[in-house]
């Protein structure tokens, strides 16, 4: 690991706690969350050398989180979706968006139309990897309250 990545992942997770905080998330919440951060900068330069396809790390890197953030609400007792929207922070695609904003600016239309698809690639991987774990987790948590209900009946 370089120390440009160790840079990052540092930045990631000060850049978490920081959004935590601006969130009004405290205490151990607040420590998943950075932590959360942390693990997905990481989650993302490691898929990134293995799979070098962004829309594809993003996907694998959000489902991954999003099982950490699910895991960490049940364990802290608290809502998921938190945790999960703040510890994705760092793969907010906000440097695609600015590009592509650029472009349309600029009246390059050519330019803002490739680049328009590749932010929303990276937007919906994000939102896909999210929904999937979510949707998921839930059905097995409901199934498995459902099964106590019956079996103290």
């Amino acid at each position: 690991m370089t120390t440009f990545e160790i840079t990052q992942l540092l930045a990631g997770f000060i850049g978490t706690l920081g959004f935590g905080i601006l969130f009004n998330i405290r205490g151990r919440r607040l420590a998943a969350v950075a932590f959360g951060g942390f693990l997905s900068w990481g989650l993302f330069i490691a898929a990134n050398h293995l799979i070098p396809n962004e829309p594809i790390d993003y996907f694998i890197v959000a489902a991954v989180v999003s099982l950490y953030s699910e895991i960490m609400a049940r364990i802290l007792k608290t809502p998921a979706t938190p945790i999960a929207t703040t510890s994705l922070i760092p793969l907010i695609p906000g440097g695609s968006l600015y590009y592509t904003m650029t472009s349309a600016l600029e009246s390059d239309f050519n330019d803002f139309l490739g680049k328009a698809v590749a932010t929303l690639k990276l937007a919906g991987a994000l939102a896909l990897g999210i929904i999937i774990v979510t949707t998921v987790s839930q059905a097995l948590f409901r199934r498995r309250k459902k099964r106590a209900v019956t079996v103290h009946d």
